[in-house]
């Protein structure tokens, strides 16, 4: 690709991502009342980061098991109240057992 080819890249890139931050603020004058919306705009950062993560958490692994058993233990113990590094910890602990190392 020559140089003016990857400008207009980047440019398109830039463009792209600067639309999807300015828009919404150019339509939306005030507070988002619908019930529904607010809600909906409320969990899509919680439903990105798990679409992208729970997949990864099971594939890092040669085999799934340890990873699927990892997971569910991290579930378990966050539904109980531990916190992030302690999950995550745990669940690091429960990988390197199952695994054999």
């Amino acid at each position: 690709m020559d140089r003016q080819g990857i400008i207009i890249c980047i440019v398109l890139g830039i463009l792209t991502t600067n639309l999807i931050r300015v828009v919404p603020m150019l339509l939306i004058k005030g507070e988002i009342r619908n019930r529904f919306l607010r809600s909906f705009l409320y969990y899509v950062p919680y439903v990105t980061l798990a679409v992208m993560t729970f997949p990864s958490i099971i594939q890092t692994t040669p085999e799934p098991l340890p990873g699927i058993v990892a997971l569910t233990a991290g579930v378990v113990a966050a539904w109980r109240g531990m916190g992030l590094f302690p999950v995550a910890a745990l669940c690091c602990v429960i990988v390197y057992l199952l695994m054999g190392v």
